[in-house]
């Protein structure tokens, strides 16, 4: 959704993924739920399917915070990796290499490649892409 994310609101997006047709865009019981802040948490925790995924960039989610018992959840300190890394820009990376690890949706090699082909095509090559994604998949694959 996109309005008041201009203005600082929160920001999401449902995505579908199936063989067959989807009758609607909308989601209301997401199978895997992927979080940026403690407020997206706060939001769409709720949502997520009984035995779902809850991916949180634990960097601004409270450490001491609790979760439901009935989902796996993994945490990736994803905006310390990429500050850490001088990518600044790439704490959405590193929360798509936890994504790419954590769940079977991906082929974790396959989309390393294609995020390098989407910022090649933009003539914006950055090697510590890859060096984001790769963290995030190594702290998934900690936790799992």
């Amino acid at each position: 959704s996109y309005g008041f994310e201009m203005r600082g609101g929160a920001a999401n997006c449902d995505i579908k993924i199936s063989d067959g047709d989807l009758p609607s865009p909308y989601c209301l019981e997401p199978d895997i739920v992927y979080t940026l802040n403690e407020a997206a948490v706060d939001k769409y925790e709720k949502r997520l399917k009984p035995g779902g995924l809850l991916l949180v960039n634990s960097t601004l989610v409270p450490a001491d915070r609790t979760y439901r018992d009935d989902i796996k959840v993994i945490k990736v300190p994803a905006t310390d990796i990429a500050n850490e890394l001088s990518n600044p820009r790439g704490t959405n990376i590193v929360m798509i290499g936890a994504l790419a690890c954590a769940s079977e949706l991906y082929d974790e090699d396959y989309m390393r490649g294609a995020i390098d082909h989407y910022f090649a095509k933009k003539g914006k090559v950055n090697p510590k892409n890859a060096l984001c994604f790769d963290r995030g998949a190594e702290e998934a694959r900690k936790q799992l």
